[in-house]
């Protein structure tokens, strides 16, 4: 059941135009609110009925007889006890009417708050949303290569989302900001989506406080009952395939469920690794993985909003490392994705994936390679859309600029066809006649600015211009490009009463947490002594 839209969100920014005269090849920045896309084509399904009814019985096998692994978590096995699901240790067994009881009661759609709620996001259905790049511990840029990110690389790609149209989410950990002490990190990676940016955002899941935190900060924004409506943050729950979830996660699963947070419930799988390595046990691991954690999610509170999302490269036999863009994993792909479909849930996957470190013909190529199918599943949430580089180790400026490329290419691609009587241009046939060229007839005059998508940073011009220009190569061009966004940055408003609250919170958490390890120190110090 889709929830409506909060129209009523404390702390909605206005943003001021810009009035200055852009050139050809700058950004063109949206201050309208983000346009998400609807899927206007059918999805590739590569399942028939019965191939889908065959997975979902392995899924049911694997939790009925194989089990689930719970680690150091007692609370979640008296849960699952006290909801009719077999215990023993820490193994926990579930049924098919159990599971499914359970499962059902996720919505189909559901709308996840935004500070300015223009752009408020509809998660589901036909719906896609591109989020950038999550995660990773360096960046990476043309002029230092690579190295450790800090805070200020994350709130650069925090006012690079935030000024790119064709990313529709502010993401989470865009970056791993090192010169942060971790326990605290969290409160400047937050504070940064709220202030740099007014797009929806991503929770922290490293412990549970960090969840607590997240939904603190979304209560101040928005206030308490209204995220209780509509989430405000979206977070992802990584399953620690095979078969397994941790206290980490699963204490921060209950922090969300409880505040009735979104969830994307991912399993982690290279395939090979850590499933088998076949697809079809690969694709039925994952879904009963992710069916497992939606059901928990469920049974602490009905109605919390669940995201299917698997992680499925497989693994390279010769190396041992992720492989990007592979023929098996983009099957997997499609069919997950009809998995999600056939349940009623909505589906996260994909992304501008490349194990390259650099932003070369590798990167393009595989990056292509997978967010291409992505869209073609029908994916709903695609998560590293933008920036993803060395395995998700990296992310990268210049990826981040090129990857958008490919991002408005696919905005394009999803319309699908225009059949309408002035897409077949019967008047240009009239004026041109036979033997003669269209380039100047009226149909062309009032179609050309949109007729086909136009790439801001590809070049597309002759040789010789090329070579006057300097000669440059694409990364090169996304080089320039990133650095004059950054330049031209200007941060949307902020209720000065927000900005105020938001700050005393996080000054408070920053000296609790400070205090604590301080303490944990000391008894340490204490005991060794």
């Amino acid at each position: 059941m889709e929830h409506e839209k909060n129209s009523e969100v404390i702390g909605s920014s206005t943003r001021k135009r810009r009035s200055t005269r852009r050139r050809r090849d700058e950004p063109v920045l949206s201050f309208e609110g983000v346009k998400p896309l609807t899927y206007d084509l059918d999805p590739v399904e590569i399942l028939k009925s019965e191939d889908i009814e065959t997975i979902h019985k392995a899924s049911m096998r694997l939790l009925s007889e194989t089990g689930m692994l719970l680690i150091d978590h007692p609370p979640a096995l008296e849960n699952l006890k006290a909801n009719g699901v077999k215990v023993e240790g820490e193994m926990a067994w579930i049924d098919e009417d159990t599971l499914m009881h359970f499962v059902n009661m996720a919505p189909r759609t559901f709308t996840q708050l935004a500070r300015n709620p223009l752009n408020n996001l509809t998660v589901g259905g036909n719906q896609i949303i591109f989020a950038p790049v999550y995660g990773p511990a360096f960046a990476f840029d043309l002029d230092k290569g690579r190295r450790p990110a800090t805070l200020e690389d994350f709130h650069n790609f925090a006012k690079l989302t935030y000024m790119t149209p064709e990313l529709h989410h502010a993401g989470g950990v865009l970056v791993e900001p090192n010169d942060v002490d971790l326990g605290e990190r969290h409160l400047d990676m937050l504070l940064a989506h709220i202030t740099l940016n007014d797009k929806a955002y991503m929770g922290n899941v490293i412990h549970p406080d960090n969840a607590r935190d997240t939904v603190t900060m979304s209560e101040i924004i928005f206030g308490a009952e209204a995220i209780r409506e509509n989430p405000a943050a979206l977070s992802i729950v990584s399953i620690s395939s095979p078969m397994r979830m941790d206290e980490r996660m699963l204490s921060a699963l209950e922090v969300y469920a409880e505040a009735k947070q979104a969830m994307i419930l991912a399993p982690f799988i290279i395939v090979g690794a850590m499933s088998p390595s076949t697809i079809a046990a690969s694709i039925a691991q994952q879904n009963a993985e992710s069916l497992f954690a939606i059901a928990y999610a469920q049974m602490l509170n009905p109605g919390t909003p669940c995201i299917q999302g698997p992680f499925l490269p497989n693994v390279d036999m010769k190396t041992g490392a992720p492989a990007f863009g592979s023929p098996e994993s983009n099957l997997a792909l499609y069919a997950c994705a009809q998995m999600a479909r056939y349940y009623g849930l909505p589906f996260r996957s994909g992304g501008n994936y490349t194990a390259s470190r650099v932003p070369d013909g590798q990167a393009g190529y595989e990056s292509a390679g997978t967010v291409w199918p992505t869209v073609q599943a029908c994916t709903n949430f695609i998560l590293h859309a933008a920036g993803w580089q060395e395995g998700g180790l990296t992310s990268g400026y210049e990826k981040f600029i090129l990857d958008v490329e490919t991002l408005g290419a696919l905005t394009k691609f999803s319309k699908g066809l225009d059949l309408s009587e002035e897409e077949f241009a019967w008047d240009a046939y009239e004026e041109a006649g036979p033997g003669n060229h269209f380039l100047g007839t009226a149909h062309t005059m009032r179609h050309y600015k949109d007729a086909f998508f136009q790439p801001k940073v590809f070049h597309t011009d002759s040789y010789e211009k090329w070579k006057d220009e300097g000669s440059t190569d694409a990364g090169q061009r996304a080089n320039l490009v990133w650095k004059e966004m950054l330049n031209n940055y200007e941060p949307p408003a902020l209720d000065g009463a927000i900005t105020e609250e938001l700050d005393a919170f996080v000054t408070q958490r920053r000296q609790e947490i400070r205090d604590g390890k301080a303490r944990s120190e000391w008894v340490a110090s204490k005991s060794s002594s």
